[in-house]
């Protein structure tokens, strides 16, 4: 029987995302990620954190729902550190949003204002249950016991048939799949620029391009920048070019690309 596949998450002003580059630090992290995202309206926080059940995962909070629905269509796989970012609605609503509609509630209250106290199980109460645990437990013992009075002591045993097990055949390895640096994207994203580089510099360097759009660098870093354009195929011609040119113009760096799903 097939299961019915969970309920989509509504929209929402919160966008959570994962499969994120776990080596790129965490400040580094939150500033990249409000380069790309805040051309699409106010983000009122990125919430990112170091420990292991967080690592490749973010989220990032708009202002309003509208915002953050033109956000998860247009960057959805985009190539961010190498990896195709994933996108979807966060399933609860963020601190940020509950402070800014009024419904906030510190986690370390109840409803009645009071402070959550830890329930502790009575020493008679436990002591129970684990008699009531044991008393269960008894007639499977029993069961048990029976069956290995049935088995047959050690060196009893009949010899065992010599069987030959035919070689497992060698599992085909898996096709790599298509990394994001691999397939377009109407954003380019730079990286390993020269301590130098302006978003003029940019500018000069990709407004040749047909269908540029504009730079925007990423707030106190000086080696990663995005380029966009109007299209994929644009900004792919570009990438090609920009990559193949011999100009003096040109400045060393890596581009991504990613579609858009």
């Amino acid at each position: 029987m097939m299961q019915n596949p969970p309920p989509p998450v509504p929209p929402s002003q919160t966008l959570y995302l994962n499969n994120l580059n776990e080596k790129v630090k965490l400040e580094e992290l939150k500033k990249s990620l409000y380069a790309i995202f805040s051309q699409f309206g106010e983000i009122l926080e990125i919430v990112a954190a170091k420990n292991l059940r967080a690592r490749g995962q973010a989220f990032v909070v708009f202002k309003d729902i509208n915002s953050a629905s033109n956000a998860l269509r247009s960057m959805q796989g985009f190539p961010f550190y190498e990896k195709p970012m994933r996108i979807n609605y966060a399933k609860r609503k963020s601190d940020a949003v509950a402070k800014l509609d009024g419904s906030y509630v510190a986690k370390d209250q109840n409803k009645k204002g009071a402070p959550v106290k830890e329930k502790r199980k009575a020493p008679e109460q436990a002591g129970g249950e684990a008699k009531r645990v044991m008393e269960k437990a008894m007639p499977m013992m029993g069961m048990m016991q029976g069956m290995m009075q049935g088995i047959i002591p050690p060196g009893m045993q009949p010899p065992a048939v010599n069987t030959v097990v035919p070689p497992m055949p060698p599992k085909p390895r898996p096709t790599p799949p298509q990394t994001g640096s691999e397939i377009p994207h109407k954003i380019l994203f730079l990286q390993n620029l020269p301590p130098e580089t302006t978003e003029m510099m940019l500018t000069m360097l990709f407004e040749q391009f047909p269908g540029f759009k504009e730079t925007r660098l990423v707030p106190g870093r000086h080696d990663i920048a995005f380029v966009e354009f109007e299209v994929d195929q644009q900004a792919s011609q570009a990438k090609q070019a920009s990559i193949s040119s011999r100009s003096p113009r040109r400045m060393p760096c890596r581009s991504h690309l990613r579609t858009n799903s």
